[in-house]
């Protein structure tokens, strides 16, 4: 068992995702930084999909009721086991009555725990990840509360040896100022030249809301080109008839400020989306937090494509480490 003793601002359970249930209105939730979640379960031996605790800002204070071996990921947000630092992107030892705790966050948004034999909650859907908003999956479908007890799985895939570290180059390094990709459309045609242009060319501030659900961005007004709208579209130049709303997607309520569209964004509505963050970038995007600076680099469906398979590859050099190990 862990058990918790502080919660942090916000700690959930999550896997993968809810994967297959998009068509009826259920996003994937899932960790936000896929990358970081990855690879700490990798650093413990568990399947890539072992549930996971997600850490947001600032850090939960838990207590191990048992020996076990663990993995911190992500952004930094520095742990110390009673009391004292310890790396992260390192497989670690924790004995029975350690306690896990974080200092102030100094970059990036969101660290990962995962521990040897993966977070024990109930499937849902096929799912372990919390989904807040239903208010299902993870424990009891919320964030940790103090006195919560989490139950440890009964065994990881592998044994992997107490201070195997992910090497250096395959860390990635988080900054205030960022570069997010973007395939344009659907909807892009919505937006003037003019708008279009200016999209690209600002750094947008990340805005307090920033959480799962979505990031809003605040720059400037955008314009959209004139016309009657079509019947089943709202009113507002914004409104087209309602699609689907890829995970990533940015669309700007009347104009006013961007909102990215995250894993447990709603799957559909009538605004129009005038692209789409990268899959291999969702990953950076995770890991900006509020008062941060994006910039959005438009790419082709070539880019983003080759940008997956270097992420693939990334992650595949992880795993080949610790089986040479």
């Amino acid at each position: 068992m862990i058990k918790v003793i502080q919660p942090g601002l916000q700690t959930t359970v999550q896997d993968y995702g809810r994967i297959g249930y998009y068509e009826v209105g259920m996003p994937p939730s899932g960790a936000m930084d896929k990358y970081s979640f990855t690879a700490a379960n990798v650093l413990v031996g568990n399947e890539e999909n072992a549930a996971a605790l997600e850490i947001t800002y600032m850090g939960p204070v838990l207590e191990f009721q048992q020996d076990a071996v663990i993995a911190l990921t992500g952004g930094e947000i520095p742990p110390k086991v009673n009391g004292e630092l310890v790396p992260m992107w390192e497989t670690l030892a924790v004995k029975a009555g350690d306690q896990l705790s974080f200092d102030f966050v100094k970059q990036g948004a969101r660290v990962y725990l995962a521990v040897a034999g993966g977070i024990d909650v109930p499937l849902i859907m096929g799912s372990r990840s919390t989904y807040t908003l239903c208010g299902i999956g993870g424990l009891e479908g919320r964030p940790l509360q103090a006195g919560d007890e989490l139950k440890i799985g009964s065994a990881a895939k592998q044994r992997v040896k107490i201070g195997t570290r992910i090497q250096e180059d395959l860390i990635p390094v988080f900054s205030k100022t960022n570069e997010i990709r973007v395939v344009v459309g659907l909807c892009s045609y919505r937006l003037t030249e003019e708008s279009k242009e200016r999209f690209f060319s600002l750094d947008w501030t990340v805005t307090a809301e920033a959480n799962r659900v979505g990031y809003r961005f605040k720059g400037e007004r955008l314009s959209f080109v004139e016309r009657e709208q079509p019947f089943g579209a709202g009113s507002n130049p914004s409104n087209v008839v309602d699609l689907g709303y890829p995970i990533g997607s940015i669309q700007v309520p009347d104009g006013v400020e961007p909102i990215a569209l995250l894993n447990d964004a709603v799957t559909g509505g009538g605004y129009a989306t005038i692209c789409t963050i990268i899959s291999a970038d969702l990953n950076k995007m995770a890991q900006v937090k509020t008062n941060e600076k994006v910039r959005f680099v438009a790419v082709d469906i070539e880019t983003a494509l080759q940008a997956r398979k270097e992420y693939a590859y990334k992650l595949a050099q992880i795993k080949q480490q610790l089986q040479l190990l």
